[in-house]
């Protein structure tokens, strides 16, 4: 029997990539329950690699605890792409499918500053406004309170 795929989300932090693990589901029957794959071999890791434009990386394999599970994959570049694909491997059973594999880009520093700007950016721009708008109605610009008197009309 193969294991695999699992399924694999990706999301990108800063300077990272977190990766949440399903394990794949087994079709094995006990007792009217299906059981999981850690039910069966006991012991399962996963291994993932890491594609860049420099070509792939694997990275150690690490012990499964739990049927779903994440990891997060740091000191990664900002703002570029990386693909992620993971595979599930047993101690009894070395026939493994790997995830397909999944891409995403990593968020930068700046991004998340620009939404800073932007935001403080359009406050500023609104007290101004607000600002230069009592100024005229105070001067009597717009709005004015009084009529003009008789005399000047």
């Amino acid at each position: 029997a193969f294991l695999g795929p699992p399924e694999v989300n990706i999301s990108s932090c800063l300077n990272c990539i977190n990766v949440t693990i399903k394990l794949p589901t087994s079709h094995l029957r006990k007792n009217e329950k299906i059981w999981s794959l850690l039910d069966i071999y006991g012991e399962l890791d996963y291994g993932i690699t890491l594609k860049t434009l420099d070509g792939e990386h694997k990275r150690p394999h690490k012990k499964i605890t739990k049927e779903i599970f994440s990891t997060v994959i740091e000191e990664l570049y900002p703002n570029r792409n990386y693909c992620v694909s993971v595979v599930v491997t047993a101690s009894l059973n070395k026939n493994s499918i790997s995830s397909a594999w999944k891409c995403i880009t990593t968020d930068s520093v700046a991004q998340q500053d620009y939404y800073t700007v932007a935001i403080a950016g359009a406050v500023c721009f609104s007290l101004i406004l607000a600002g230069a708008l009592k100024c005229m109605h105070a001067g009597g610009y717009i709005l004015p309170e009084k009529s003009l008197p008789r005399t000047l009309v």
